[in-house]
């Protein structure tokens, strides 16, 4: 038997619960998201010509895993006792986020990241600004973070 898939359009897509979001953000990203009515999503982003930061925020009840396909990220969030926590995550490397982490990506210019947002979740977004947080990570420049990643590495 031949494997010949028959297309799904858009309109019936949209009919089960599952719709497209292609977005060009402030910080010049570009997200194509596939969105299920159950809060469920998948998300390509494409980082602009120049590094910048995404907007801090939490989720009450989905979970989020980040895949780096090319380029890197710096993965910010607030440790256990209330520090900034920064990882710099790679090609091919992961993380996932658990709710009520309050956490934002640096993305490094042109890099790919792909986002699955998975768990219990509604009709409405799962997504809550952190502003508070916005003041630790956003003012790091992408200087600062090599810089503070290479210090990590170093031990300092």
């Amino acid at each position: 038997m031949a494997y010949n898939p028959k297309k799904i359009s858009i309109d019936e897509a949209r009919a089960a619960g599952v719709d497209l979001n292609f977005e060009l953000m402030n910080n010049g990203e570009k997200r194509y998201r596939l969105i299920s009515s159950d809060g469920s999503s998948y998300c390509r982003t494409v980082g602009s010509k120049q590094g910048a930061w995404q907007n801090s925020h939490y989720h009450k009840s989905c979970s989020e895993f980040y895949v780096v396909q090319s380029g890197w990220i710096v993965y910010a969030q607030i440790s256990v006792n209330g520090e900034l926590d920064l990882c710099l995550l790679s090609e091919k490397e992961s993380v996932t986020v658990n709710p009520f982490v309050h956490h934002n990506i640096f993305m490094s210019s042109h890099s790919v990241v792909h986002t699955i947002k998975y768990g219990v979740g509604g009709s409405e977004p799962d997504w809550y600004p952190s502003l508070e947080f916005d003041k630790y990570t956003k003012k790091l420049s992408e200087n600062d973070l090599l810089e503070l990643m290479r210090a990590k590495e170093k031990g300092e």
